[in-house]
C-alpha cells in the first residue's frame, strides 16, 4: 500500500513539474496592451540606486492610466490579487510557466481574483509608492528555484539568483 502511494506521488509530482516547464512554449507577450519597446528603459532591470527599493528588480512599462494589463503568458495562475500596503499598491502575483512568479504592481484597478487563469488582470496606474510618478506597470519576474550563476558583484547581486530580467523577453514580444 505504501509503495503505491509513493509511486503515485512521484508520478503526479513529475507530471506537475514537466507541465510547468512545457508551458514555456506558450507565447510571451508584453503585459501592457499596445506597449512597445519605447515604453520602457532597456537598462532599468537591477538599476541602482532606486529609492526605497534600493535596487530596481523589474521593469517599468509606461502607458496611459487605465490601459489594460493582462498576463504575460496566456496561462498564468493568479495567486494574489489586491492591495499591498507600501511599495506595490494594487498588484497581482501569478504563477507563470517555468515555475516563475510574475509581479504586476502599481495597478490603477485590479480586475481579477485568486485562482483565475490568465487574461486581463487590471489597468495601468500609479498606486503604492508610485503615487508621484507617471502611470506605469512595474513588471517583475522571480524564480522559485535559485540560479546561482546569475549572482554578481552588483548591489544586492546575491539576490539575482531569484530574480529574472524580463527585458529580453519583452524585446522579443513584438
Amino acid at each position: 500500500m505504501k509503495k503505491n502511494r509513493i509511486k503515485k506521488f512521484l508520478i503526479v509530482s513529475t507530471n506537475v513539474l514537466l507541465f510547468g516547464f512545457i508551458m514555456l512554449v506558450l507565447p510571451f507577450r508584453n503585459p501592457v496592451e499596445g506597449a512597445s519597446s519605447s515604453d520602457y528603459h532597456p537598462q532599468s532591470f537591477w538599476y541602482y540606486p532606486w529609492g526605497t527599493s534600493i535596487t530596481h528588480k523589474g521593469v517599468d512599462i509606461f502607458k496611459k492610466k487605465g490601459t489594460t494589463v493582462r498576463t504575460a503568458y496566456p496561462i498564468e495562475l493568479v495567486l494574489f490579487a489586491g492591495h499591498m500596503p507600501g511599495k506595490g499598491g494594487n498588484c497581482v502575483i501569478t504563477l507563470a510557466p517555468g515555475w516563475r512568479l510574475h509581479y504586476y504592481a502599481h495597478l490603477d484597478e485590479v480586475k481579477t481574483h485568486p485562482l483565475s487563469i490568465g487574461g486581463t488582470i487590471g489597468t495601468v496606474g500609479n498606486s503604492g509608492n508610485a503615487a508621484n510618478t507617471p502611470s506605469h506597470l512595474h513588471f517583475g519576474c522571480a524564480t522559485l528555484y535559485p540560479r546561482p550563476w546569475d549572482i554578481d558583484n552588483s548591489p544586492h547581486g546575491f539576490r539575482k539568483c531569484f530574480y529574472l530580467n524580463p527585458i529580453p523577453q519583452l524585446n522579443k514580444a513584438y
